[in-house]
């Protein structure tokens, strides 16, 4: 009995990492997926649910098998380069920045949830989820933290699943998007597609596993609880777009409250809008957690202990981005230019991190003789890797594109050109992983003779 308690707690708290991707845009985007493709796209839902696991797993990897988190291993690759405070400004600012800007969004998305539940003024709304925000992430524990919002991922799960099953969907039809990929002729569906995988596997949550996860863990345990974690995750993703396809035309919001009140009633907008608030509460606390966190493993050493959790320089962090997320909430008022910059720093840190994944998994004289990646993990990291390329590049282009009204990412073919010199890069990469690790080898072997 106590096994099937400990198992149930370890994957509630890797719902942490569940409860970081699934927000307002991952409802907005499975969502959009499903009114205007159906069940077309459920295979991209898939791919970003098994590409988020081996990224998790290879940075919880890291963070049990070196001791450090992968802030801090980032800061020991880059140790005495030149690079370092360039690689940490790009960290930092990626992170910390991304987290205020997108904390706008959570604070709004959470606040839509309560308004069509509750008709009451938006700043009373916006006021208590600062209140609960403020309360969670107050916990003395981290680990305390993720273990809350595992309980919260619960709840948004019931919701999701629940009216998904309300609509009555074709079970083969969602086998079939699930397993035969398909990309709609459709302007636009590439990057939906590219949007369905962003908001799934983000830089942020390899940051925020790394940071709460418990480094006396074993592997076992560790994979056992993500990957079940992730898995409930991508399935109450499935769930929210399989709400989607009720809708017929133009997707809205106001367009899926009119199409689940005729096809379901109106109990089900109640339901599915708790599942929004929880979906943007969850994130409102992961956003300010991760930034701590981050913004602890690169200057705790400096101040260890106003840097030490819930010290001051740590509350500091994540007080001013909830508070940034307030202020845009009480004020209705998107930065737009800020999350256009955050927009174009999450696309460069991508695949950045990814890269730094594949080599520091195969480093031994970080990871410990024996414990680096097989050949087999190295080709899927390498595909993700891939992936990630392709995303980063999108997001910068779309980043610009917005910023000077520009069509630049309209047309298909050019995320196909993208994907294709990605590619090319990323072969690049996986064959030098070996070069790598046989240098780091050596370097290895010369300090256990030393020692001996």
């Amino acid at each position: 009995m106590s096994s099937i308690k400990s198992r149930i707690l370890n994957v509630l708290f890797w719902s942490v990492i569940s409860a970081a991707f699934i927000g307002p845009g991952t409802v907005t985007t499975a969502t959009k997926a499903g009114a205007y493709f159906h069940f077309d796209l459920m295979w991209a839902l898939a791919f970003s649910t098994i590409a988020c696991i081996l990224l998790q797993e290879a940075s919880a990897r890291v963070t049990i098998h070196s001791g450090m988190n992968l802030a801090k291993a980032i800061a020991k690759q880059f140790e005495n380069r030149s690079a370092k405070g360039l690689v940490l400004m790009l960290v930092i600012g990626a992170i910390v920045l991304g987290s205020a800007a997108y904390e706008t969004g959570n604070i709004l998305g959470s606040m839509a949830g309560l308004g069509l539940i509750f008709d009451v003024p938006q700043y009373i709304l916006v006021t208590l989820i600062g209140i609960l925000a403020f309360i969670a992430l107050s916990l003395k524990s981290v680990q305390t933290i993720a273990k809350v919002m595992g309980g919260v991922v619960f709840l948004m799960g019931i919701a999701f699943i629940t009216t998904a099953v309300l609509v009555k969907p074709s079970i083969s039809d969602i086998f079939k998007g699930i397993f035969i990929p398909t990309v709609p002729q459709s302007s636009g569906a590439g990057l939906l597609i590219l949007g369905i995988i962003g908001t799934t596997v983000v830089p942020y949550d390899l940051f925020l596993g790394s940071g709460v996860l418990d480094k006396s863990q074993k592997i076992s345990e560790m994979r056992f609880g993500l990957t079940v974690a992730i898995i409930l995750g991508g399935l109450i993703s499935m769930a929210i777009m399989t709400v989607g396809t009720v809708i017929e035309g133009e997707f809205t919001y106001d367009a899926l409250v009119s199409a689940l009140s005729e096809k379901i009633g109106t109990y089900a907008v109640f339901v599915f809008g708790f599942g929004m608030f929880a979906a943007g509460f969850s994130s409102s606390i992961t956003a300010p957690l991760v930034s701590s966190i981050t913004a602890k493993s690169f200057f705790e050493e400096k101040s260890v202990t106003k840097w030490k959790t819930q010290g001051v320089y740590y509350k500091m962090v994540y007080m001013g981005v909830l508070i940034i997320g307030l202020g845009f909430g009480y004020a209705q008022v998107e930065p737009i230019p800020a999350i256009i910059l955050a927009q174009a720093l999450n696309g460069l840190i991508l695949p950045f991190i990814s890269v730094f994944l594949i080599f520091v998994i195969n480093d031994p004289v970080l990871m410990g003789k024996g414990k680096t990646n097989g050949w087999l993990s190295n080709i899927m990291l390498g595909i993700i890797t891939w992936i990630t390329m392709v995303l980063g590049a999108i997001s910068v282009v779309e980043s610009i594109s917005t910023g000077f009204h520009l069509n630049l990412t309209d047309s298909n073919r050019f995320i196909v050109v993208i994907a294709i010199i990605s590619l090319i890069v990323s072969i690049i990469i996986v064959f030098s992983v070996g070069a790598y690790k046989r240098k780091r080898e050596k370097i290895l072997f010369v300090k256990d003779f030393i020692k001996v």
